[in-house]
């Protein structure tokens, strides 16, 4: 059973599938960072200085004994648009890598020497 899990563990693509996680989750920091950060306050300025961050509904206030229960639907909205930002990432990267796929496979493979001769060969018996 060792030795079945440790062939399956350094497979390429099990090592393929770590490396792209480690880098999706670095990714989703920057975006994240990108979002809350860069592209959240101008438009909270454009809407009036609203902070997305901040915006939340009170179900239940605070007491001195327990803290204040909230609907915080501000950082929900920062939440869709991390996804949104990221969903259209990779589906540029999807669809770039699928059209550099589809040039590899338009891209028509030079003939063998023993075609080539093959041809000449008939080009000949057909001028006779």
């Amino acid at each position: 059973m060792f030795k079945e899990f440790k062939e399956f563990s350094v497979k390429g693509n099990m090592i393929d599938m770590a490396v792209g996680i480690i880098i999706g989750t670095a990714f989703g920091k920057i975006v994240s960072s990108l979002v809350t950060d860069i592209i959240m306050p101008p438009i909270g300025v454009l809407l009036g200085g609203v902070d997305f961050s901040g915006l939340a509904i009170t179900l239940k206030q605070a007491t001195p004994t327990a803290e204040a229960v909230t609907l915080n639907y501000g950082l929900f909205i920062n939440t869709i648009i991390d996804f949104l930002i990221i969903a259209f990432t990779i589906f540029i990267a999807v669809k770039q890598i699928n059209k550099l796929k589809k040039k590899e496979a338009v891209k028509p493979e030079k003939p063998s020497e023993e075609i080539l001769l093959l041809r000449e060969i008939r080009d000949q018996l057909k001028q006779k």
